[in-house]
């Protein structure tokens, strides 16, 4: 079954949030590889709110480009830092950062299934740890959903 209209859905309950309280959004990724900028990029009125993402699937670009500190990268702190760093680069009100392990084999001693997720936010940010059931097209397609429901969730209310 494909995730992708509930990964549509998302998007649009995003860019509705975005809209209404006047901000903009951005994204880093790595164990979605792009999904989270793509949907939010497939979303209505994105030029006016999505800023722009980061796919940072290797380290050196998750140390390099957005600033995670030397240390294990499927961490709250290495998502905290993915998410603090794509919002400097792009300039976003809020950005969602994600990084995980999808699959076959465990990352960094991380169980097949551990994802991270991060917020940041003009008022401070928050992390997320799941540990995901399933094969890795679920975990990936179950992270963009709980990346955009958290980002979703974030934003203000007006």
């Amino acid at each position: 079954m494909s995730s992708e209209p509930d990964e549509g859905a998302a998007a649009e309950n995003v860019a509705k949030a975005a809209q209404r309280a006047g901000v903009s959004v951005a994204t880093a990724e790595s164990l979605t590889g792009g999904r989270i900028a793509a949907a939010l990029a497939a979303a209505p009125g994105a030029s006016t709110w999505f800023k722009g993402g980061v796919v940072c699937y290797a380290d050196d670009v998750k140390h390099d480009v957005l600033g995670v500190p030397p240390g294990p990268v499927i961490s709250a702190a290495a998502a905290t830092a993915m998410a603090a760093g794509v919002a400097r680069l792009t300039g976003a009100d809020f950005a969602v950062a994600v990084s995980g392990v999808g699959g076959p084999d465990k990352q960094e001693d991380q169980p097949v299934g551990t994802v991270f997720a991060a917020l940041h936010g003009p008022e401070g940010g928050r992390v997320e740890h799941h540990r995901l059931g399933g094969e890795p097209e679920q975990i990936v397609a179950t992270t963009v959903r709980l990346a955009l429901d958290l980002l979703r969730q974030s934003m203000p209310s007006v």
